[in-house]
């Protein structure tokens, strides 16, 4: 992969083809991800990598967690970090990594970061100010007393027409847009969802966009002695044939043609001798 999404942006302008063929792969891979039960809860631009065909790979799921398991909200990078998050929801879905895909796509129609808050307090302000004020059942289900009080004492604001804010984007990327940047998580578009919408209809192919098996962890509950352990890790990497490179290929054949010609040399001066 040549470069990261936030290279790319900082050094060249994009095009509206290349905004919807670039969030189309991230969501295709979204799909995959969340099919197997999995949150990445780190998405920004620089763990996506593009090469000079413009295909990327979504890195570093160091972050990645089950969604059955307990969260902690002290996790992806704070500008691309979901509401839901910030307030200390213990138990979110998998549409936290749709709301970064929907700051990160922000960031590829306009060329600067949505939400680029100096801390916790300031990223929630500027949300609102996108959004709107929270209705009084989404403030029920914020379990920080102090976080609700503190949205309680915020000015009531409207949410802002993204047509204004996103003026002279393609309608249809605005659509999408304001989808993944839902401010209730129940309400917010899936991956599925957000593949099978208008904007990405030119890319779309929902015969090659994959889910996934179930991931299952439940290995690590076992309590086995460190060689079975180490056993097991030895079967796991013996699993993975990487394919040889082209590169590795032709190597390989111009070994196979060195090791032609030397022979067929040796032999011819070998029967030249023997007259």
């Amino acid at each position: 992969m040549g470069a990261d999404l936030n290279n790319i942006i900082k050094t060249q302008k994009l095009t509206d083809d290349h905004v919807q063929f670039l969030i189309y792969q991230v969501l295709r891979g979204l799909k995959y991800i969340h099919s197997a039960g999995i949150i990445h809860r780190d998405l920004k631009p620089s763990n996506i990598a593009v090469n000079e065909d413009c295909e990327l790979k979504i890195l570093d799921f160091g972050l990645a967690r089950p969604t059955e398991s307990e969260m902690t909200g002290y996790v992806a990078t704070r500008w691309y970090r979901a509401p839901e998050i910030m307030l200390n929801w213990m138990h979110y879905n998998q549409t936290v990594d749709i709301w970064s895909v929907g700051c990160i796509m922000a960031e590829l129609l306009t060329g600067r970061t949505l939400f680029p808050g100096a801390d916790h307090i300031q990223q929630l302000n500027l949300i609102m100010e996108l959004l709107g004020t929270p209705p009084q059942e989404y403030l029920t289900r914020i379990t920080s007393e102090s976080a609700r009080n503190y949205i309680r004492s915020l000015p009531h604001m409207r949410k802002k027409d993204f047509r204004q804010v996103f003026r002279g984007a393609n309608p249809l990327a605005v659509d999408l847009l304001e989808k993944m940047l839902e401010l209730d998580s129940e309400r917010r578009v899936t991956a599925a969802g957000a593949l099978a919408h208008p904007y990405l209809a030119q890319y779309a192919d929902p015969s090659d966009e994959p889910d996934s098996d179930q991931y299952d962890q439940s290995f690590e509950d076992m309590e086995l002695p460190t060689e079975k352990w180490k056993e097991l890790v030895y079967k796991e990497v013996t699993n993975f044939q990487p394919k040889p490179t082209v590169i590795a290929e032709e190597v390989e054949k111009a070994q196979q043609h060195t090791a032609t010609t030397t022979t067929t040399t040796t032999t011819a001066s070998g029967g030249g001798g023997g007259d």
